[in-house]
């Protein structure tokens, strides 16, 4: 099985939607790393497709702003300052915050099924320590969470946020929490939900995405 982030021809019946779903997920581990300019025939050739869907395809990460456009140069993948992880966790903040609302007067039992083995995920990478396995159980229980409030366009919005949030780890590596502490964090998370302590849900999860934040700023400065 290839490795997560690494290109692979896709099949002949593939839609412009599943080719941006492989750029995404090679920005994503940094196989297409920040500054990395995209060669529309050296990835029709990598991906076995023709032009015409691959461009529509990066059209579509243009538009997420995973990739920016420079004219009579190309396109090229976005590079993500500390003021913009700042705005990436803003923004989480508010899809996560309105998700954990419409979770708390949805179906809980179900939140609870699907979120307990994201959890488990996140405590076997953290007692692993290794970061990309926790960064990737970490990211699988949010992502969980926003779908648990079935609320398509959240999801969208959270797949896109998401997205730059792992591009932003070389950003965050001093910051990341330490394994047992994120483990907490989340714990605490399912835990509320299971108790149906909104109040308690939201301040959770504010604290859990600003506490990043903070040490960013902490590390970098606010006028980063």
């Amino acid at each position: 099985m290839p490795a997560p982030g690494h290109l692979r021809p896709v099949s002949r019946r593939s839609t412009a939607e599943l080719i941006a779903d492989q750029l995404r997920s090679a920005i994503m581990y940094g196989t297409l790393a920040p500054g990395d300019q995209l060669g529309e025939a050296e990835l029709s050739s990598r991906l076995g497709v023709s032009r015409g869907p691959l461009r529509e395809a990066m059209q579509r990460l243009v538009q997420e702003g995973l990739l920016r456009s420079e004219r009579h140069r190309g396109l090229f993948v976005c590079e993500l300052t500390t003021q913009d992880v700042r705005d990436v966790y803003v923004a989480r903040l508010a899809v996560e915050r309105t998700a954990c609302e419409l979770i708390m007067r949805g179906n809980r039992g179900e939140a609870l099924a699907r979120l307990t083995p994201a959890l488990e995920a996140l405590a076997e990478a953290a007692r692993t320590g290794d970061r990309d396995a926790m960064s990737d159980a970490d990211q699988d229980f949010h992502r969980t969470l926003v779908s648990c409030s079935g609320n398509g366009r959240l999801e969208r919005m959270a797949q896109t946020l998401l997205v730059e949030t792992r591009m932003c780890l070389t950003v965050m590596q001093k910051v990341y929490p330490e394994p047992g502490e994120l483990l907490d964090e989340h714990q605490r998370i399912l835990d509320s939900i299971v108790e149906g302590d909104e109040d308690r849900l939201l301040e959770l999860i504010a604290s859990h995405l600003m506490d990043t934040v903070a040490r960013i700023d902490a590390e970098h400065g606010t006028d980063a």
